[in-house]
């Protein structure tokens, strides 16, 4: 995403950093919550340190090393991502050992850890005593898309900036990508970030997973006595832990529009407490199934 489409997607944000650049007072830790273009503000503001060309205080694109950060390969600029759904405590003290080093290509260093959320807590704890006493010239931009998950002792040391979600905006973006009205709409709504609904407009499972959940709503609204053969359409289609999440966040989505109706606020109450039971590591099946069976008994 290039700077024209961050400022057409977070205009007041873009703002807001232009004047902490122009006054050289960017923050050494901050913490990006809504996932809605903000990996992209962070690459910028990264790219904004060490850009060779600068248009003003933002980064020209295309000089060596915008390029470079732009496809995650500038020895100064570190991104972290989740390995198998988790940041562990070994990768965050690998990175602190880089914290009291200059830069290879100067003497500032940038970290961007995605999915802060995810992060052990040991790892958090480490990567907290960074943030307190910075031993250098070190900017760390934590990304999340829920706040909520974030430890609290994290989120009290580093400024918070939330990127809104604009659905309208990404509507008509995926729209432009070719997707049909109907899947653009949900995917719209779905998604956290921007990214996210990169990915998953390209994923036809997705859509797959989409169609089975949209029966299994209708089915469980009108009382259908079949709806334990859909529970069973749903695990197919969800045969890993990722999958699951996709398909329970689907399920509060859809819920949600007939929270008009009792037996719709009913289901969304339950869809809360199976997913706790998922958490907990009771079957996606087993799960769906209890919370069915507990509405049968109500709905009598």
């Amino acid at each position: 995403m290039k700077f024209e489409q961050v400022q057409k997607l977070q205009p007041q944000l873009v703002d807001r950093f232009q004047a902490i650049l122009e006054q050289d007072r960017l923050s050494h830790a901050y913490l990006f919550t809504g996932d809605f273009g903000s990996f992209e503000m962070a690459q910028l503001l990264s790219q904004s340190l060490f850009c060779t060309d600068k248009k003003g205080v933002w980064p020209c694109g295309t000089c060596r090393a915008c390029r470079l950060i732009e496809e995650d390969e500038f020895s100064d600029v570190t991104v972290v991502r989740p390995v198998n759904q988790i940041i562990k405590t070994d990768r965050i003290r690998d990175l602190i050992q880089h914290f009291s080093q200059s830069g290879y290509e100067g003497s500032k260093q940038v970290f961007i850890i995605c999915d802060a959320d995810r992060m052990h807590v040991n790892a958090a704890n480490s990567l907290l005593k960074v943030i307190e006493e910075p031993q250098s010239e070190v900017h760390i931009f934590l990304l999340t898309a829920d706040e909520q998950l974030v430890f609290p002792t994290i989120k009290s040391r580093a400024q918070q900036v939330h990127f809104p979600k604009k659905q309208d905006f990404l509507k008509e973006y995926l729209l432009q990508e070719g997707l049909l009205l109907q899947q653009a709409d949900l995917l719209a709504n779905f998604s956290q970030g921007f990214q996210e609904a990169q990915i998953l407009a390209q994923n036809p499972s997705f859509f797959d997973l989409a169609r089975e959940c949209e029966r299994f709503v209708a089915a469980c609204l009108k009382a259908d006595p079949h709806i334990y053969l859909l529970v069973s359409r749903l695990v197919q289609e969800t045969d890993d832990k990722e999958k699951q999440a996709q398909a329970f966040r689907l399920l509060e989505l859809l819920f949600a529009r007939s929270i008009g109706q009792s037996l719709g606020r009913d289901y969304l109450e339950k869809l809360v407490l199976a997913k706790q039971m998922w958490e907990r590591n009771v079957s996606f099946q087993n799960a769906l199934e209890y919370m069915v069976l507990q509405l049968s008994l109500i709905h009598i």
